[in-house]
């Protein structure tokens, strides 16, 4: 049994010019240039809205004050 090589032999290659180069036109371009990508930039008109940033702050505090009477306890015993 023989085994098949799959890469293609250089010298009957369609497309190859001598010294293995392509010629130009031969192979598709590497991105599209018609379009303009994810679109214009448009900065943010508005933050984060006061829900979200009063619940991180009250987990934020509670955190803290759990903490502190953690502290509180271990150094009283």
């Amino acid at each position: 049994m023989h085994a098949h090589n799959p890469d293609p032999d250089p010298d009957n290659t369609s497309g190859l010019e001598p010294g293995g180069g392509v010629p130009p036109g031969e192979t598709p371009p590497g991105e599209a240039s018609t379009s303009s990508g994810a679109g214009p930039y448009r900065p943010l008109k508005r933050g984060w809205g006061n829900g979200p940033l009063v619940a991180i702050c009250v987990v934020a505090i509670l955190c803290a004050a759990f903490f502190l009477a953690y502290a509180v306890i271990v150094a009283t015993r």
